[in-house]
């Protein structure tokens, strides 16, 4: 007679909840959670090496200059150091974050950690909505709806709430706040003629739009995610120094220059058309490598945020009931190779 199929061997049917066993074969990766800890700690000290770097070297050129605006300008980059990257990397790490790559053993705290986390993006949510006039960022009438999911304990509604919001009035905040930012970039670079400076401003116009994009969406992406990101920014920050050192304009000129002797006669030209093309290119691909870094951030929120709302809707009852089945099956077998080796 065949064998019953259980529920982990039965194809999920129409309707049927995804059992974590499918789950985890579609969407878990095997992944070292120290490891990745690890690593994003690593690069986070790197960009702040980095940015030390150049802030103590623009502090010891204007030191040769004079000795008390050197340590005027000590005292700024120690502030401005702890204000825009201490003080936003701390803010970030300290986000709240989905646990999404499980296995039947962590699914079951998963769902209760994630279950917390929704519940503490829509206080967030709610209390930013109705403590700051003004802010924009919120449809105030699916913030309404939220405050009343929350209020009656109506946790599907909650979920609902917050899918809106985050297809709806946060992704539309999430781009603006994307496009000033790399707009920023792109501005600051093409005015500094300093590749330490472009660098400094890159990266710290970088880290903050994802804190910003963390703090929008109320969470931040796990820890290998994020890692991939500040190793995005810690690349950009290098390719805006070595655009700043290099000599970008002079190479189109000195084609352009080829072209006819008209060029060549106009004094000055070649300079100003230099320094132009050099400060345009420098800004727009700073500007680009800054939309890559905001698009990236929200493209792994939005990912780890339907990671949690299918888990959320897994079935993970059955593993106990299978643990049990699984230890019958073995003590009959064992009774059996018991029975026959008497036999023999």
């Amino acid at each position: 007679m065949a064998k019953k199929q259980t529920k982990k061997e039965r194809p999920a049917e129409s309707g049927d909840k995804l059992t974590i066993y499918e789950y985890e074969q579609k969407y878990s990766r095997r992944q070292n959670v120290r490891g990745a800890k690890i690593f994003l700690r690593i690069i986070a000290a790197a960009i702040g090496v980095f940015l030390f770097f150049c802030l103590f070297s623009v502090t010891m050129k204007v030191y040769e200059i004079n000795a008390y605006a050197g340590y005027g300008t000590a005292g700024v980059s120690v502030i401005l150091y702890i204000i825009l990257f201490i003080v936003p990397l701390y803010k970030i790490m300290k986000s709240d974050y989905f646990v999404v790559n499980v296995n039947a053993y962590t699914a079951r705290s998963a769902k209760a950690h994630n279950k917390k986390v929704r519940r503490n993006i829509a206080d967030k949510i709610i209390d930013l909505t109705g403590k700051v006039e003004g802010v924009g960022w919120y449809d105030s009438a699916v913030v309404g709806r939220l405050a009343i999911a929350v209020k009656t304990n109506d946790e599907n509604c909650i979920k609902r709430s917050l899918t809106e919001l985050y297809g709806g009035s946060i992704k539309k905040s999430a781009n603006s706040l994307i496009f000033k930012s790399a707009l920023k970039s792109g501005a600051y670079s093409a005015v500094s003629q300093s590749n330490k400076i472009d660098a400094v401003l890159v990266a710290v116009i970088n880290f903050q739009l994802v804190k910003d994009l963390v703090f929008l969406y109320g969470f931040r992406p796990s820890d290998a995610k994020l890692a991939r990101i500040f190793g995005r920014v810690l690349q950009n920050s290098l390719i805006a120094y070595g655009l700043g050192g290099a000599d970008i304009g002079g190479g189109i000129v000195r084609s352009i220059e080829t072209v006819g002797s008209a060029v060549k006669k106009i004094p000055l030209l070649g300079t100003a058309i230099s320094a132009l093309v050099d400060s345009s290119v420098q800004g727009l691909t700073n500007g680009v490598l800054t939309t890559v870094i905001g698009y990236q951030t929200i493209k792994y929120l939005n990912e780890e945020y339907k990671l949690q709302d299918i888990l959320d809707g897994v079935e993970i009852e059955e593993t106990e009931e299978e643990f049990k089945q699984t230890c019958n099956e073995l003590e009959q077998e064992l009774k059996g190779n018991k029975k026959l080796q008497k036999a023999g």
